[in-house]
């Protein structure tokens, strides 16, 4: 009688019994330790583990250790069924090496996902064929041969769609635009949304303009993104002859040096375009902030303008009426302290003017040459950390006052910007000075606002930091 150890199986499956929990517990470790990493290979081990290394064991158990013949059914659908699976390790791994860890403008990270899913195909189709050629018998020589002629029929018929797809797939590979970008095409001009292997889909605004990429590639476009952080955007404005050109280019660099859409580190310019206009250049971050930079900047130069006294678009400011004015002095008066009498003698020396939301009235470290009364709306204050941030400290609102270190010749610890269209009635420090040194009370509460909103700065600057 033949002994179990002379057996050609007990080998085999001692074989099986002994490595197979070995490696199990292995590729378990790596494949924990490549989660840890955040690697993309830890997919395709946990199929080597899960799949692949079992269903091995099983054949090699089936074939070897009950010696089933290869011809078997059993065999041939578990030789099946591990083809299939070794086919997904080989598309998850060359997935996880080439792609998925490609950095970012390499020739791997620009390839189009079309031309991944035509590889895909192509390694699927060659999978499939081996399986079937040598596990079940096929013959797909054949099947082969009918798929080429199909496909040189149908590229002649379908040459011209063929080739405007094969137009726009360059186009992807040559990437010269991504998503997010803002291109300026002769159709639309907006911000590329989505990009595949027939079209890209721009959003303008107003809508989604669809153009197909094969247009693109025959057509010359500008990408406003590229190189980054170089984008500004032009503005007109057109402003009465009469008034003074340089005046007018302050003013406008003054406003456009205050937006928040202004980029970091940049200077506007503006320059005479004659005929009254001025061409002024703001440069932003990006094109999706030209739409909010062009409307800010014209609202603000409405305001400042007429502040300014020049005349836009040839219109003169008639807001500051007499009447108006008597009727703002009455609202700040409480503030003030002031009589009758006070009032008619402030009337002369005081000024009344506008501000839009969200612009500057006082700019933190400046030396202010008058005082400002809010008559209508609200000002935020604001003070600046060390990083540049700003940390709102509090909100002004009607009868209220800001720049009081007019009067001690004191930079401002805070900033002040309309909360909406604000109103004020402003006095300049001369004046000022000659009607507190007849109201020490008025003096004493002054300085008494001055404390209070230093202080105020520095809690909101300390609760900041915590």
């Amino acid at each position: 009688m033949t002994s179990v150890v002379d057996a050609s199986w007990f080998y085999w499956a001692l074989g099986v019994a002994i490595g197979l929990p070995i490696a199990l517990v292995l590729l378990t470790e790596v494949r924990a330790a490549l989660t840890r990493r955040g690697s993309a290979l830890a997919k395709p081990v946990g199929l080597v583990r899960n799949y692949i290394l079992p269903l091995g064991a099983l054949l090699m158990l089936l074939v070897k250790a009950t010696e089933v013949s290869a011809e078997a059914t059993p065999v041939r659908i578990v030789s099946t069924v591990l083809g299939f699976v070794v086919l997904v390790l080989v598309l998850s791994g060359l997935n996880a090496t080439l792609f998925q860890g490609a950095p970012e403008g390499s020739w791997r990270k620009r390839i189009p996902s079309i031309f991944l899913d035509v590889a895909r195909f192509l390694v699927i189709a060659i999978g499939l064929a081996i399986i079937f050629s040598y596990i079940w018998g096929a013959n797909v020589g054949g099947l082969f041969t009918a798929l080429g002629i199909t496909s040189i029929v149908l590229g002649l018929t379908l040459q011209n769609s063929v080739g405007q797809i094969i137009s726009g797939l360059l186009l992807l590979f040559e990437q010269p635009f991504q998503i997010g970008d803002w291109v300026d095409t002769p159709s639309a001009r907006g911000r590329v949304v989505e990009v595949n292997w027939r079209a890209t889909h721009i959003d303008t605004g107003s809508g989604l303009q669809i153009i197909p990429n094969s247009v693109l590639a025959g057509a010359s476009f500008a990408n406003l993104s590229r190189p980054p952080g170089e984008h500004s955007i032009s503005v007109i404005t057109e402003f009465d002859q009469n008034d003074p050109p340089d005046d007018v280019c302050r003013l406008l660099v003054r406003v456009a040096g205050g937006l928040p859409q202004l980029r970091t580190g940049a200077l506007p310019s503006s320059s005479v375009a004659g005929a009254g206009q001025y061409k002024t250049s703001i440069p932003v971050h990006s094109p999706a902030d030209g739409g909010a930079a062009r409307a800010t900047f014209l609202r603000w130069v409405w305001y400042a303008a007429r502040r300014a006294e020049l005349n836009l678009d040839g219109v003169s400011d008639d807001f500051a009426t007499p009447e108006r004015l008597e009727k703002s002095l009455r609202v700040i008066a409480p503030t003030l302290r002031l009589s009758h009498t006070d009032q008619q003698e402030l009337l002369p020396h005081a000024r009344i003017t506008r501000y839009g939301a969200e612009e500057s009235l006082q700019v933190r470290g400046q030396v202010p040459t008058h005082m400002s009364f809010i008559v209508n709306g609200r000002v935020r204050l604001v003070a600046a950390t060390e990083d540049g941030g700003l940390v709102p400290v509090r909100i002004v609102d009607e009868g209220d006052f800001i720049g009081s270190t007019a009067l001690t010749r004191e930079p401002v610890a805070s900033s002040a910007f309309a909360v909406d269209e604000v109103t004020v009635l402003q006095v300049e420090r001369e004046h000022m000075e000659q009607l507190v040194l007849g109201k020490p009370l008025l003096l004493q509460e002054i300085g008494r606002t001055i404390e209070e909103r230093q202080q105020e700065v520095q809690r909101a600057l300390a609760a900041a930091a915590e």
